[in-house]
């Protein structure tokens, strides 16, 4: 019940639609239970005893019946596609809102492939059981209680023949349905690794050409494939027993009324008119039963596919604000204290002790692994410390609200992301009211504007999904250019310049250092160059900060640094 109600808050503005789906369906069902009366009668009352009037009336009545009876259907056939669609939109929209208040952590804990799953699979499997429920659940159980109380009031001893066949279905129907469900909870989980492999594989299309590893993808791909058709094809076989359970019982009811029937007709206690209208009552109640076994189906494979749904609606963001958030942030300042921090218990950062001042430019160095990326993800609290505190503008950064905090940080991740749309239109990310002018001035400032100019339409160019028809250097440009629209009071830029060639770093740097003199600017970089005019250099070792100073301090004191860059120097001197 918990999950119903859960789920049922995605409803919404679409309650008229589902209430008004099962009271349609009602009246079609009164009005299907009624036809088979009035044939009844047509058939003794009218034409065995050859009585037009009665013929003309009751078949006028009839038609009437039938035509209402095809409306009603209709118009609960819409009702029910409209509310099913809008309570799938809902629930969709509900479920991706959701994830969008996710922290880093929360997005780990799913994966990309089973959030994408659960949005489009598992919900259109809702929906589709959404519809069923609120139009055949109704019709089913209305359809069988009215056509068995109109066939016991036609002949009531007769009747018993549906109070044996009723059990058997139903045991039968509940073996299949406990033994079906756990299979189809395996294959949703499949589908998220199915979804996985063949997102990675079109995300990484270059490196498997340039590998020639085709062969391996479609071997990884085929296999997840036939899990899923295993799994599909054992559950389908339990489920393909329900067909003919039913049309068992259907054939065996029938074969046993027009047994027993005709012989009430010849003993004179059953008229053929009833016999018709019973086996046509008969023909109800084993349809009826019909609709609620597809509705037992639809409800196992939907109940796995309500859990996963839920999961993600019931999914609580490890990042909240506080009671009373703080609304402005004074400065760039950023202070660790006794930091440590680490993914599923794996500490990656140690005892973390820093000090930066508003304003000034900080570069981050370490080896591969060495936790530079996440150290500045504290920041604006993409994760939260494991324990200690991270402080901007001397407020701890669990204090403020989080909308303001991010807004007052600029992050060029690693691996950045254009969207689809035109230059502006990704640009204005960082700023949705920025004129035109202020995006030419900060492309500037990330040496983009000069590859943005030559461009077919220049800044309302359409770059296509993950930026896939610029280059990495340009990508990154774009992306710098983003965060500096945002004007914020830090800017960190997280190897952010690793595909430029030195003379557009170098230029980068220096528009920093003339045009945002007061923001704060922290760049991770593996190139020495990229911050040895830094006013610090933080050392980063296995998690641990090894050493903070100058270019020129480090070089005298700190091994790794020193190590990095001999080895730098020396690579550009053989290149040389």
């Amino acid at each position: 019940m918990d999950l119903i109600k859960r789920l049922a808050k995605s409803i919404r503005e679409y309650k008229k639609d589902s209430i008004l789906a099962p009271i349609y369906v009602s009246i079609e069902v009164i009005l299907e239970v009624l036809i088979p009366l009035l044939m009844a009668t047509l058939i003794d009352d009218g034409i065995d005893v050859g009585n037009m009037h009665h013929i003309v009336k009751i078949g006028l009545i009839l038609a009437v019946s039938c035509v209402f009876s095809l409306a009603f259907g209709v118009l609960s056939g819409r009702s029910a596609a409209k509310a099913s669609a809008g309570f799938a939109k809902n629930l969709r929209r509900d479920t991706f809102y959701r994830v969008q208040n996710y922290s880093f952590s929360n997005i780990d804990k799913f994966s990309t492939a089973s959030i994408v799953t659960r949005l489009t699979t598992d919900i259109t499997n809702l929906q589709n059981a959404y519809q069923m429920i609120i139009r055949i659940a109704v019709r089913g159980p209305m359809m069988l209680i009215f056509s068995f109380a109109a066939a016991i009031f036609v002949n009531g001893k007769l009747s018993t023949i549906f109070l044996v066949l009723i059990p058997v279905l139903a045991l039968g129907l509940y073996l299949i349905m406990s033994n079906a469900h756990p299979i189809f909870g395996r294959v949703f989980k499949t589908y998220d690794r199915l979804n996985n492999v063949v997102q990675e594989n079109l995300r990484g299309m270059r490196v498997v050409k340039a590998f020639v590893r085709e062969d391996y993808e479609t071997k990884k791909f085929t296999d997840v494939s036939d899990s899923i058709y295993k799994d599909f094809s054992k559950a389908e076989r339990l489920l393909a027993f329900n067909a003919p359970l039913m049309q068992s019982c259907m054939y065996a009811c029938i074969l046993l009324i027009s047994w027993i029937g005709a012989r009430l007709i010849v003993g004179g206690s059953m008229t053929t008119g009833e016999l018709m209208s019973f086996i046509t009552y008969g023909m109800q109640i084993l349809m009826s039963l019909m609709n609620l076994s597809m509705i037992f189906v639809m409800v196992v494979i939907s109940r796995a596919s309500a859990e996963r749904v839920a999961e993600l609606l019931d999914e609580e963001s490890d990042i909240q604000n506080g009671e009373n958030p703080i609304e402005d942030v004074k400065d760039g300042s950023i202070v660790f204290e006794n930091v440590n921090f680490g993914y599923k218990r794996n500490i990656c950062l140690h005892d973390v002790n820093l000090s930066i001042t508003s304003g000034e430019t900080v570069g981050i160095i370490g080896g591969t692994g060495s936790a530079k990326s996440t150290l500045v993800q504290l920041i604006p609290r993409l994760y939260d410390v494991s324990e200690g505190s991270v402080k901007v503008g001397g407020v701890d950064v669990r204090d403020y609200d989080l909308t303001v905090l991010r807004d007052s940080v600029a992050m060029v991740l690693q691996k950045n992301e254009l969207f689809s749309g035109t230059i502006k239109e990704n640009l204005r990310w960082g700023n949705a009211e920025a004129s035109d002018a202020e995006i030419e001035r900060v492309c500037k400032l990330a040496q983009a504007d000069e590859f943005v100019q030559k461009m077919p339409d220049k800044y309302d160019t359409y770059i296509e999904q993950g930026g896939s028809n610029v280059s990495g250097g340009q990508k990154q440009r774009l992306c710098i250019a983003r965060a500096l629209l945002k004007k914020p009071r830090i800017l960190i830029l997280d190897d952010s310049t690793s595909a430029v060639d030195t003379k557009t770093d170098a230029l980068i740097q220096r528009a920093f250092a003339e045009e945002i003199p007061d923001t704060t600017k922290i760049i991770i970089a593996q190139r020495i160059s990229s911050v040895e005019h830094a006013d610090k250099i933080i050392v980063m070792d296995n998690g641990r900060v090894d050493a903070v100073g100058t270019h020129e301090t480090l070089l005298d004191s700190n091994e790794i640094y020193k190590e990095v860059y001999a080895s730098q120097v020396k690579g550009v001197s053989t290149n040389a």
